[in-house]
């Protein structure tokens, strides 16, 4: 690697996505990972950098419905793609939660709320050891997980009670939710 080696051309891609249900339309670096696309072009900053490496979850967003490492994924890869992010969710188990008290310091909270929420979309009546495997990609600092595997189960138990009771259509996680 020579110093005397001009640097690399950046090449450019016009890109056409939907990001919590609104299209967009940007020219981007097809250099530029998904997660920095969403926080600087599009100023959605719940997605958060902590490893670079797909290891820690803290940049985790849904691609097309299925929970991907945003700083492992290219933006132009997303071209006719839908991503949500944690500002465009609302899942029960965000409030799961909270009243577990499940959330210390709140870095992890997006990527385990995406994480979860898929999980839970996939196989809504998981037990305690599937769901411990479906979030091991989700580490966070501040708990003993326990709680965290505490407020998915308690989530799941809910959406099992709104399937139940008709109300499978119902959305997101603010209705006839109201009690502990």
């Amino acid at each position: 690697m020579s110093a005397d080696r001009p640097p690399a051309e950046i090449h450019h891609l016009d890109l056409s996505l939907t990001v919590n249900g609104r299209p967009v339309r940007r020219r981007v670096a097809t250099t530029l990972r998904l997660l920095d696309f969403l926080r600087e072009e599009l100023d959605l900053t719940g997605a958060k950098e902590v490893c670079a490496e797909g290891e820690c979850g803290a940049c985790t967003v849904l691609l097309d419905g299925r929970p991907v490492n945003s700083c492992l994924v290219l933006a132009v890869e997303c071209e006719g793609a839908e991503v949500v992010t944690i500002e465009g969710i609302d899942h029960p188990v965000q409030d799961a939660l909270m009243r577990t008290h499940a959330v210390q310091c709140g870095y992890c909270f997006p990527g385990m709320v995406i994480s979860a929420a898929a999980l839970l979309a996939e196989e809504p009546g998981l037990d305690r050891q599937a769901v411990r495997e479906g979030l091991a990609g989700n580490i966070c600092r501040c708990t003993g997980y326990a709680k965290i595997l505490d407020a998915v189960e308690l989530a799941a138990r809910r959406a099992s009670a709104h399937r139940i009771s008709g109300d499978a259509g119902a959305g997101g996680g603010d209705d006839a939710e109201a009690g502990p």
